[in-house]
């Protein structure tokens, strides 16, 4: 499946709509949520790409350690697909409290020379209650872990951001099994100043209790800057650390890509993977290992796996690694990582 995805599915993907990334990112996700329906399809695809590896990590078992990241499916519109395609659990979002466009099309680019994707969607979403509604109505669990990432309206000031987090939070607690606090994309005017010291402080002081909370880091902040970070998250008790979401930097594109790379936007992809594994890599010395990380950034193939889970992750997500190289990579990933975080499966507290 891997070969004929790059071969020939890919290439079809890639030309729908003209090239349009969102054109073809909406058609594949009208395709996964009518397999949603199909029982004896999604039996077919599982028993092709289900890999049980399991571990428990923030308090939460996992049947493998390769997750779905925020942003692929949004308003969970394809919930029972992702799991039959090997995830082993699954991120909903980044949803806000007030449904929001997001900002003007086209927003979504690939560079595949780069093996890459810049996006400035801009938290594009049909709101939390909308997503509550639609978890409610699901005729049965998606049988793998569901995390859901929060974040600010845009509408809504920074100095009211917290009750903005809160009311999503407080819509979706009984649906999710953790919570990721988006304060890191790079699409939102503002957003990114919520990971300092007295805003995150306000947030995690907020949503920190019944359900485990995991803050997402973006990988353009200094050491400093992330070591400030980690002692709220040790201090208002976090379950853990998301790293990274997508940067503003533009090293390590191919020089046939650089005129698209001037596009606004967060980038995701190879130019990130050895960022996020630096970044994973700072947060598991500086917490000693106290603050499970999902490691997420660039993970393109097995050995960018393996290397994230050696630098300290306790979970890894894929998003611009399964646009470029399909199910095959979540099956594979989850199957050659089975051990390699920790002989121990159980992980974090």
């Amino acid at each position: 499946m891997g070969v004929m995805f790059e071969r020939a599915v890919r290439p079809w993907l890639f030309r729908l709509g003209g090239g349009d990334a969102e054109t073809a990112h909406e058609w594949t996700l009208r395709r996964l949520a009518a397999l949603s329906e199909r029982p004896v399809a999604l039996a077919a695809l599982r028993a092709r790409y289900a890999v049980q590896a399991p571990r428990t990590v923030f308090g939460v078992r996992f049947p493998n350690p390769v997750g779905l990241a925020a942003g692929m499916d949004k308003d969970g519109a394809a919930l029972p697909a992702w799991p039959a395609l090997g995830f082993g659990f699954v991120e909903v979002g980044t949803v806000t409290a007030h449904a929001q466009p997001g900002n003007p099309r086209p927003r979504l680019f690939r560079l595949p020379a780069s093996e890459a994707v810049i996006n400035r969607m801009g938290f594009n979403n049909a709101g939390a209650a909308a997503l509550a509604a639609r978890l409610t109505a699901l005729p049965r669990p998606i049988g793998v872990p569901l995390g859901i990432s929060l974040g600010k309206s845009k509408v809504t000031p920074l100095d009211e951001a917290v009750d903005d987090y809160l009311a999503s939070y407080r819509a979706l607690r009984a649906h999710g099994d953790y919570f990721a606090v988006n304060v890191s994309s790079p699409n939102t005017p503002g957003l990114r100043s919520l990971q300092d010291r007295a805003h995150l402080d306000a947030l995690l002081g907020a949503l920190v209790g019944e359900k485990p909370v995991l803050v997402k880091i973006a990988p353009d902040l200094t050491e400093a800057a992330i070591a400030e970070l980690l002692e709220v998250c040790l201090a208002r008790g976090a379950a853990g650390v998301i790293a990274t979401n997508t940067t503003l930097a533009r090293a390590g594109l191919a020089p046939v890509d650089a005129e698209r790379g001037t596009q606004t936007g967060g980038l995701s992809g190879r130019p990130l993977t050895g960022r996020a594994r630096d970044v994973v890599a700072f947060v598991h010395s500086e917490t000693g290992g106290r603050l499970p990380i999902i490691g997420v950034g660039g993970v393109l193939d097995l050995d960018d796996a393996a290397r994230m889970f050696d630098a300290g992750a306790a979970l890894v997500q894929l998003y611009t690694g399964f646009i470029y190289r399909g199910p095959a990579l979540v099956r594979a990933a989850a199957r050659a990582t089975a051990t390699a975080a920790a002989p121990d499966p159980v992980a974090g507290r």
